[in-house]
């Protein structure tokens, strides 16, 4: 039977555990949302996701200034594994560095990693403003976990401390590489990361170091020389087509 009960008007990803009616007290900013921005009411239904126990459809119990609670009625959806697809960036000016990360929760990495090149223009990436992107990003498109945030690195140590087992393809914008698809239908299933560089790319001695490492492969994004948001963003959609959870090919992200 098709479940007619219309969706609620937001989603929130909350931290506490949820169960069947135990009350799950929101944070001022969330309070401030519903309350304020949303004009939610007493006893509106809500969606809430902690990252471990599925989605929840919950009522809102209390709703004041000081503070809001909602009670989980039904499990929406059971807990489900997701493609183990990393990220790894150089960070940009602030509004692209947002655009790349908010775009990179919506398909799906399960870590995002800021990497400092020798031709990264940042200094620093504030973490607290890229963990609400990848929190509002994950309410927004529905998907049950939050994206790791992972400790910003340099290049080289990023290398270094490399784990087994898991493949890191680098865009090469210097054409080093085969083409992206090509790689990817050509590959047993695994664990697998992208690194995208900075503006005005890698420089020849980092390009070099990377393709020394027996777990890197340089890929190529076509003919065309693309922005560093534009082919992480670019790069992500072929994984997901044709190595992840959207259903286009036969091999499947860890």
């Amino acid at each position: 039977m098709t479940d007619t009960t219309p969706r609620p008007r937001f989603r929130l990803f909350v931290d506490a555990p949820l169960s069947a009616g135990i009350a799950v007290a929101l944070s001022r900013d969330q309070t401030h949302y519903l309350a304020s921005v949303m004009r939610a009411e007493v006893g509106e239904m809500a969606l809430l996701f902690n990252g471990r126990d599925g989605e929840w459809l919950a009522r809102v119990a209390a709703l004041a200034k000081a503070g809001a609670a909602l009670v989980p009625e039904r499990q929406t959806r059971p807990q489900a594994a997701e493609p183990d697809l990393w990220l790894l960036a150089a960070p940009l000016k602030k509004d692209r560095t947002d655009l790349v990360v908010e775009k990179a929760a919506e398909l799906g990495v399960s870590r995002l990693w800021p990497v400092f090149t020798r031709r990264t223009n940042a200094g620093r990436v504030n973490a607290e403003r890229l963990r609400a992107h990848l929190v509002e990003a994950a309410e927004q498109c529905e998907r049950l976990t939050i994206a790791e945030l992972a400790e910003p690195a340099p290049l080289d140590k990023v290398l270094a401390s490399w784990p087994a087992g898991r493949l890191l393809l680098f865009l090469d914008e210097g054409g080093g590489g085969p083409p992206l698809a090509q790689v990817l239908n050509g590959l047993a299933p695994g664990p697998l990361a992208l690194l995208v560089g900075p503006e005005g790319g890698f420089d020849a001695e980092e390009r070099r170091m990377i393709a020394a490492r027996p777990f890197a492969r340089a890929v190529g994004l076509g003919p065309r020389i693309l922005r560093a948001e534009t082919a992480a963003i670019a790069a992500l959609a072929v994984v997901q087509a044709l190595a992840g959870d959207w259903g286009l090919g036969p091999r499947a992200c860890g």
